[in-house]
């Protein structure tokens, strides 16, 4: 029976090891999250102006109407709109220096903002009361 001991004792620091693998494990299920996380900001670092920019530059569609209703740019930066409706729209530039041209529902569209610094209304030309202003600066 002393010679079941010394197994039984290894059998304990084996049981001790696995759990302690999984407890890091537990502790890893942290790390891969974060490693999840860290190609988005390893991407958002990489491309730190055009991901802040593209994240700061949207529009969204919804409840037919823009938000925001007004937004600042620079000019000839892109702009992303997203159509979180159920009807198609479009974003158009009253002078048509802009027009993402039809954005069916769930779609995403983008389009550059005029060079020429200012207000720049828009609206959807499907469905004219929704407007909004653009604002190159």
């Amino acid at each position: 029976m002393t010679s079941h001991r010394p197994l039984q004792a290894a059998a304990g620091l084996l049981l001790s090891a696995v759990l302690a693998a999984c407890s890091s494990s537990g502790s890893g299920s942290g790390t891969p999250s974060n490693s999840a996380t860290s190609p988005v900001q390893s991407g958002t670092v990489a491309t730190s102006p055009a991901q802040s920019s593209a994240d700061a530059l949207q529009i969204t569609i919804k409840n037919f109407a823009f938000a925001p209703a007004t937004l600042k740019v620079g000019p000839g930066q892109t702009v992303t709109v997203t159509n979180q409706d159920s009807d198609a729209h479009t974003l158009t530039a009253a002078d048509k220096s802009f027009d993402t041209g039809t954005i069916a529902p769930g779609a995403t569209a983008t389009f550059t903002a005029p060079q020429q610094s200012g207000d720049h209304p828009y609206i959807c030309t499907i469905h004219p009361f929704m407007h909004g202003t653009l604002t190159v600066g």
